[in-house]
């Protein structure tokens, strides 16, 4: 017992410690209403501690990202632990995991050890003080036997090739497809593929994941993660001029998800470290054995997840990406990273990883090269990954309800042996 009392008296000192060097620069930094508010929010002012929160919410968009102050992207994470924790206090459940989240998808890495400890204190309370069905709203939520039966429905569309190919890009599944291999060993792996840079699906390797059976549950998502906010894609893709991004409760996001109609309101949550904010759902995944080849390390871990005919355009990333399919089934091309100059990147910085062909509707045209460019391409199905090699260009169309991760890692280099 006293272990555990001095353990708590340590970490709060260790607490107090960050947070008074946090003021400190952020005052160096001319943030000395906000250092005022904090201090007005920790004795339980709820209109102080918002004030800080704007304060600080304005410093993150007062420029480009990549300018902003690293202090007040942790100054945004301390404003919204004194936001949730009076919240919390007055009985608004809801609203302090919202103001939790919002500090860990915007806030600095300062205090992250305290947004997920304060997540796992409330999130794990009666909702809202009462005890609330886990399914609530309209839509997808309002009966949970009809939302689970729709929900399996919307997991086989398109459940043979030749209906796919209705709306695949020209030539699809006409020409060289990604080989398949069975549970490849490490060694065979590194030699057959790694080395030499070439795709391959991976069967058999993800049996065991606890999420290739849960994640088909509607109902277990919206318990483990009905009332988080996370942020996502709304329009046909992110090159498209009425592409915008939103933050919604993950229950909404499943409710749009069950209402899905048109391109112009796809809703997607599309590269989004999902799994270092919601720690209960990184438990229903394992990192592959593959993530280790090159010596290098894991650099990212993101969720893809959407409804039938999300389109991520034909782009290119930097790292080895094992992509695992836990849920449905999704359509990817790929063309190597030697085809770059025919593929058309954008100019523009932002977009230059992003080629300007639209593979739904070519432009022979205007980009006239691609028209005779070899691929390979395949359907991915549930329960299995695919290996992409660093800058090969890859178009993905989900072709139902899908749900998938990307693992990203880098291969050491000479300088780190």
């Amino acid at each position: 017992m006293g272990d555990e009392t001095g353990c708590s008296g340590d970490r709060l000192e260790a607490e107090d410690t960050r947070r008074a060097a946090l003021l400190r620069q952020i005052t160096e930094e001319g943030g000395f209403a906000f250092v005022s508010s904090v201090e007005k929010a920790a004795a339980g002012d709820l209109r102080a501690a918002e004030a800080a929160r704007e304060m600080a919410w304005e410093q993150l968009h007062s420029g480009p990202w990549h300018e902003v102050v690293p202090e007040w992207r942790d100054a945004y994470a301390m404003a919204c632990l004194h936001v949730a924790e009076i919240k919390s206090s007055g009985g608004e459940r809801r609203e302090a995991l919202r103001a939790l989240d919002m500090g860990l998808i915007m806030g600095g890495p300062l205090l992250r050890s305290e947004l997920d400890a304060a997540i796992e204190r409330i999130g794990s309370g009666p909702s809202d003080g009462q005890e609330a069905p886990a399914n609530t709203g309209s839509g997808l939520g309002s009966d949970s036997g009809a939302d689970a039966q729709k929900w399996e429905v919307s997991l086989c569309t398109y459940k043979e090739p030749q209906e796919a190919l209705r709306i695949l890009p020209s030539k699809s599944l006409s020409g060289k497809r990604v080989e398949r291999r069975a549970m490849i060993s490490f060694e065979t792996f590194i030699s057959d593929y790694f080395l030499r840079q070439i795709p391959v699906i991976i069967t058999g390797c993800m049996d065991q994941w606890p999420a290739c059976t849960k994640w088909k549950d509607i109902n277990y998502l919206k318990q483990i993660a009905g009332d988080r906010t996370v942020p996502v894609e709304v329009g046909k893709n992110y090159v498209c001029t009425d592409w915008k991004q939103e933050l919604i409760t993950f229950s909404q996001f499943l409710d749009r998800i069950g209402s899905h109609k048109c391109p112009e309101s796809t809703t997607y949550l599309a590269q989004h470290p999902l799994f270092n904010q919601i720690r209960q759902l990184k438990e229903d995944i394992l990192v592959p054995d593959y993530c280790y080849a090159g010596g290098g390390e894991l650099k990212s871990l993101n969720a893809w997840f959407g409804p039938i005919g999300t389109v991520t355009p034909l782009h290119h990333d930097p790292h080895h990406n094992i992509f695992a399919q836990v849920v449905g089934r999704k359509y990817i091309r790929l063309y190597p990273s030697s085809l770059s100059d025919e593929l058309y990147p954008h100019d523009e910085s932002m977009l230059f990883n992003t080629s300007q062909v639209d593979l739904d509707h070519i432009d022979a045209k205007a980009f006239p090269k691609i028209e005779n460019l070899e691929f390979m391409d395949c359907i991915l199905d549930q329960g299995e990954m695919l290996y992409i090699p660093p800058k090969w260009w890859h178009y993905v169309r989900s072709l139902s309800t899908s749900f998938s991760v990307s693992f990203w890692w880098s291969a050491a280099t000479s300088n780190d042996k």
